[in-house]
């Protein structure tokens, strides 16, 4: 894997381009070669696997993904960079796999990132957006069987959290919904332009069958929501306004084999889903 883009060639690119690095977009770019080889490994890529990359910026990762991956759809909000992609690779190895879409990764469908559908997420995400965009690609892309992301270290804990921990809460749940996922190691700030103030964290995720996947998703992360939006309350006073009061709570909690004066950072994601299962006619189901 050569022809990456190292800190002088980053810059310099930059430079031509006009860009610099906004907080707002939460653009940090990879400028190590090697953290950029680390990441393309530690995805475990299939040659058929088809890619989308949220964020490519300048495209240091994506030039590591293009000879790694049958495809690579990278999604850039940044017009400029979005424009600037296809030349950054243009006779690179690979660089006839790529598709670069303009698009917001919160909104992009499935039916925008067209043929070939994608198989895996592989992606150094904006920091500001990391948790929603992961939901938001595995609820659009059922094709989508595994993953590596690179986020805050904080957002890394958070996510691969199990039940009983402090840092265990909504992201953690709602991930564990779609896909069993690890932490896959730590990034120092220093690879990154400009440097972050805090490290970077590698999660990795295979999907699996939801537990109950005869329960609608949005009944099932309703519960979530309402159990974490009053962690420090018991799940039947936590849960009242979602099932009308708090009887009609215990009811449901005690139908899905939970103790009502459990708290919902003690449950897992199929105890959750058994709440939603067992949820009393008329429960809102809505996010």
């Amino acid at each position: 894997m050569t022809d990456l883009l190292g800190p002088a060639e980053i810059r310099e690119l930059a430079a031509r381009l006009g860009v610099a690095p906004t907080k707002r977009l939460g653009q940090n770019f990879v400028h190590d070669p090697n953290t950029v080889r680390r990441i393309v490994t530690a995805a475990n890529l299939d040659p058929d696997d088809v890619v989308v990359e949220v964020g490519p910026g300048l495209g240091s990762l994506t030039l590591g993904l293009l000879p790694a991956a049958r495809h690579v759809h990278a999604v850039e909000i940044d017009a400029a960079l979005a424009t600037a992609l296809p030349q950054t690779a243009a006779g690179r190895p690979g660089a006839e796999r790529l598709t670069v879409h303009h698009a917001d990764a919160l909104r992009v469908t499935a039916a925008e990132l067209g043929d070939p559908p994608p198989t895996a997420l592989v992606a150094n995400l904006p920091y500001n957006v990391a948790v929603p965009v992961v939901l938001h690609l595995l609820a659009e892309l059922p094709g989508l069987r595994h993953g590596l992301v690179m986020v805050q270290k904080e957002v890394a804990d958070r996510l691969t959290a199990g039940p009983g921990t402090k840092i265990y809460g909504v992201p953690s749940v709602k991930l564990a919904w779609y896909a069993a996922a690890r932490p896959a190691g730590r990034v120092p700030p220093n690879v990154f332009w400009p440097v972050p103030n805090v490290d970077s964290g590698l999660v990795a995720f295979t999907r699996r069958e939801p537990p109950r996947p005869e329960v609608p998703r949005e009944r099932v992360f309703a519960v979530v929501d309402a159990a974490f939006a009053q962690r420090r309350k018991t799940l039947r006073a936590a849960l009242a306004g979602w099932a009308g009061g708090a009887d009609r709570a215990a009811a449901a909690l005690v139908a899905a084999g939970v103790d009502p004066g459990a708290r919902g950072e003690a449950l897992t994601v199929a105890q959750f889903a058994a709440i939603a299962a067992a949820a009393p006619s008329g429960t809102d189901g809505a996010e």
